[in-house]
């Protein structure tokens, strides 16, 4: 039977842990484009087939749907997908980018994830002007 090679005095290989990185901005982008992701997906798609059972059931079940859709709760959560999708989308312009082996140095990957930001929420906000004060 083979043996582990020893490192670090006869324990388990040593290895790097979170506590010793510094979360940065291309950091946190990239794990938020991930939970943006799963978020549209999953709040999403429970939308979604709420609005499709609701219309489907009847004039009763979509005046529910509407009514919630178009409250307070509504408008948050409209707010809140509509910016999980400018972020999640500038920030998948950015990982296309990255993917061609383009910015990858620290000063524009710092610069590219700062944009995403920016442009989502300037997007997100330009939207729900428009949307709202029409």
């Amino acid at each position: 039977m083979a043996t582990r090679p020893q490192v670090g005095g006869g324990g388990r290989p040593l290895s790097p842990h979170l506590s010793i990185w510094r979360w940065r901005i291309h950091t946190v982008t990239s794990i938020v484009h991930r939970i943006t992701g799963d978020g549209l997906a999953i709040v999403g798609g429970v939308l979604f087939t709420w609005w499709l059972v609701a219309a489907a059931s009847g004039p009763e079940a979509y005046q529910t749907f509407l009514s919630v859709a178009t409250g307070p709760v509504g408008l948050i959560v409209g707010i809140g997908l509509t910016w999980a999708m400018f972020q999640h989308a500038a920030s998948g312009i950015r990982h296309l980018a990255m993917d061609t082996g383009a910015g990858y140095g620290l000063e524009i990957s710092k610069t590219t994830a700062t944009l995403t930001w920016v442009a989502s929420l300037l997007l997100t906000g330009l939207l729900w002007a428009f949307i709202l004060l029409r």
